[in-house]
């Protein structure tokens, strides 16, 4: 695995920095951040996604939280559609 290192909250201590990476190979993101609390997956549990879909979330998966200072570092495409129900406004 190639990796790439795509940005790091400004202004973190040492031991709190949530970090995104890019597989070269693959495009998928490695993101280091802080997790959700209990509270916070509840909640994505009760809003849920698309139907057909269950709300718990694997042990292999988590839910993490993403300071909005992060998105910056996301890459984007010139063109973004619509994909998996996801929105443009993301």
């Amino acid at each position: 695995m190639r990796l790439r290192f795509l940005g790091i909250i400004p202004n973190t201590p040492g031991n709190e920095s949530p970090t995104i990476w890019q597989d070269e190979d693959s495009g998928d993101l490695l993101i280091q951040s802080y997790k959700a609390t209990e509270e916070e997956v509840r909640t994505c549990q009760e809003i849920g996604s698309i139907p057909g879909h269950g709300t718990e979330v694997a042990d292999h998966e988590a839910v993490i939280r993403l300071p909005a200072v992060m998105l910056q570092y996301i890459p984007r495409p010139d063109s973004e559609d619509k994909v998996n129900g996801g929105s443009q406004d993301a």
